[in-house]
């Protein structure tokens, strides 16, 4: 596995290439050091816009319509801010870029964020 890391302001991005054997459970890790209220999975293919995957509402999981087969989310702790994406069985389609993405909470004056 080859990890390139690169600075962006409060956050780490790291990018991972996980190669695997078709028909193999393949997991993806996500580690953030913020707090969020959601945390979203989305999938990538060369030449097209990412595709939402599923998604984890404080504690509520929302798959996208219709399901993505083989796909699945493990949040078991929030308090160690790491969430992971499962895809079971994995088939030559699932080769993509896959992006976890997080909306923070708001900690600062919310007032500000409904300015017109």
């Amino acid at each position: 596995m080859k990890n390139h890391k690169q600075q962006h302001k409060n956050t780490n991005l790291i990018k991972h290439v996980v190669c695997a054997v078709e028909g193999r459970n393949v997991t993806l890790f996500c580690n953030y050091s913020r707090a969020a209220d959601s945390l979203h999975w989305y999938r990538q293919y060369s030449g097209s816009p990412p595709q939402f995957l599923i998604l984890d509402y404080s504690g509520v999981i929302t798959e996208a319509q219709p399901p993505v087969p083989g796909i699945s989310i493990n949040h078991v702790n929030k308090l160690k801010q790491h969430v992971d994406l499962k895809i079971s069985h994995t088939v030559m389609s699932d080769s993509a870029l896959y992006y976890c993405a997080l909306q923070p909470t708001v900690t600062g004056n919310s007032a500000t964020l409904y300015k017109n």
